[in-house]
């Protein structure tokens, strides 16, 4: 049975959140609020628990995961940034985007693309994201919220516990925070290149 904690979306209360960072580092899956739409999230070192979240989503090992993130400090720990890629990140952060980038030896090789040895990584724009992972101390690995077959992520706590009541450990129900995904931009190359239009908006990047 999932644990369902309904948690103020402005305010987030301290004792919900160390009640969820507890089960993260027990190797839960559990289900959060952020800037574009519920996430999965786990620990980023729980094997059991990366694993469950790419059958939760019906993924294999070439679909990015994303490290959501602090602040630009912890982006540029685990993955790999350039002057340019810095000044970028430093303008849209944080926001609802998502930046593939190379990751560096601090990830484990499961949660990088096993051929391009690259991550999604991200600091999200909502209070409840991230107080938990102030809280944490450490990022928390992530993958939007949408089902195998499903068009739009899931957007309501209840919604979330009636089809994934026996999968997951915990829900934070922070409300409706909408169902458009962030905005996913590729940053390996010599120019940003545009992999899913979503809430970020595109003009910082020069794409379209």
């Amino acid at each position: 049975m999932t644990q369902y904690l309904s948690i103020h979306p402005d305010d987030p209360q301290a004792r919900l959140l160390h009640m969820a960072a507890d089960v993260v580092r027990k190797g839960g899956v559990i289900a959060l609020p952020t800037d574009s739409c519920y996430a999965l999230g786990c620990h980023l070192g729980d094997k059991d628990a990366v694993e469950r979240i790419r059958a939760i989503r019906g993924v294999d090992d070439r679909h990015h995961l994303t490290l959501m993130c602090r602040d630009l400090s912890e982006i540029a720990q685990f993955a790999r940034v350039d002057n340019a890629q810095y000044r970028l990140l430093k303008a849209t952060t944080p926001g609802s985007y998502t930046f593939i980038l190379e990751g560096t030896k601090e990830l484990p090789r499961r949660v990088l693309h096993p051929k391009r040895k690259t991550i999604g990584l991200r600091v999200p724009a909502h209070p409840v994201a991230l107080a938990l992972l102030e809280q944490l101390g450490e990022p928390l690995l992530t993958s939007t919220l949408i089902l195998p077959g499903d068009e739009t992520p899931l957007t309501e706590g209840w919604e979330i516990q009636d089809r994934l009541d026996d999968r997951l450990e915990l829900i934070l129900d922070g409300g409706h925070c909408g169902t458009e995904p962030t905005t996913v931009i590729d940053l390996t190359g010599a120019l940003p290149v545009l992999l899913r239009t979503g809430r970020g908006p595109l003009a910082p990047f020069g794409v379209d």
